[in-house]
């Protein structure tokens, strides 16, 4: 079967390597065009474009799917396109483009969580399980009737970074499979049911700590921006990073955002039990330990995360 792979960052990756490995007839990848990356803003290709150059595999770079890049697709001819988180919406005019179709791998157990960001809302708001679906796309958010799912357990200490790693890994199996049994006619797709919930893309905002919030959910929410776009938060109007914290028991008598040290750790005070610091990283410095941090400040007393 002749296949177009559209894909974009690292989690992509695993699953266009499935399909190679698996004997498709990979005809090209869809990519987005390359991007400033680092402090000095080189333009760099897209992980899915270097992976698809080392394989020898033809590129398409385009920031959406339009005439242009419909006139490419249509030159390769493929029967089948498979997306995995590509990062722009395909137009219904593009859909009929392949035999089959476009098959997207989606990272959560549709409907829940349809659109940019399943995995770190699912870590934030403290979902027990996630896992994987591909489905026939169509012109509505993620709405497509669903070919297969896997699901995958969330462990108390994921960040959504880890999670999603296990899901791209396992995620490409089951495309492999559904492909498969798609060439083979063997595939049957069932519409969605169930309570539908938005995953809307994560904003930096959003990476910013409500110290008033429960512990839970501070945690949750540091975990599940890690590590994009990050935790953070204001100390002395500078911005302050925040790496995976844990929870601690004793819920003492500090205001929210409010630091203390308590032996070796470093607790910050929320709304409900206290948190301990792992990784911090103040304004201006790298990414550090935070008993190396707090050793170099003077006191502690007044000391407020805002």
């Amino acid at each position: 079967m002749r296949v177009l792979f559209a894909g974009t960052p690292a989690v992509a990756i695993p699953s266009l390597d499935a399909l190679v490995a698996a004997g498709f007839d990979v005809v090209g990848v869809l990519t987005r065009p390359d991007a400033p990356v680092g402090r000095k803003r080189v333009l760099t290709p897209s992980p899915v474009a270097s992976r698809a150059e080392q394989l020898g595999l033809p590129v398409i770079k385009a920031a959406k799917v339009d005439g242009a890049a419909q006139e490419a697709i249509s030159q390769l001819s493929p029967e089948v396109a498979a997306i995995v988180a590509y990062g722009a919406l395909v137009p219904p005019a593009a859909l009929t483009l392949p035999q089959y179709g476009w098959i997207n791998l989606h990272f959560s157990l549709l409907p829940a969580w349809r659109g940019a960001a399943p995995v770190q809302h699912a870590v934030i708001h403290g979902d027990e399980v996630s896992g994987a679906s591909t489905f026939q796309l169509e012109a509505g958010l993620d709405t497509g009737p669903v070919f297969g799912t896997l699901t995958e357990t969330i462990r108390p200490t994921d960040t959504s970074s880890e999670l999603l790693n296990r899901l791209s890994v396992h995620g490409a199996t089951l495309l492999v499979q559904t492909l498969t049994a798609i060439a083979a006619g063997q595939a049957m797709a069932i519409e969605q049911s169930g309570d539908v919930t938005l995953a809307p893309k994560i904003t930096d905002d959003d990476g910013r700590v409500r110290w008033a919030d429960p512990a839970l959910a501070v945690g949750r929410r540091i975990r599940g921006v890690t590590s994009e776009p990050g935790a953070w938060t204001t100390l002395a109007g500078q911005r302050f990073k925040l790496g995976p914290v844990t929870l601690r028991q004793d819920t003492g008598d500090l205001l929210p955002g409010q630091l203390s040290v308590s032996g070796k750790a470093v607790l910050v005070g929320t709304g409900s039990h206290a948190v301990a610091l792992g990784h911090v990283q103040p304004a201006g410095k790298k990414m550090m330990l935070a008993g190396d941090w707090i050793r170099g400040l003077a006191t502690t007393e007044g000391v407020i995360f805002e």
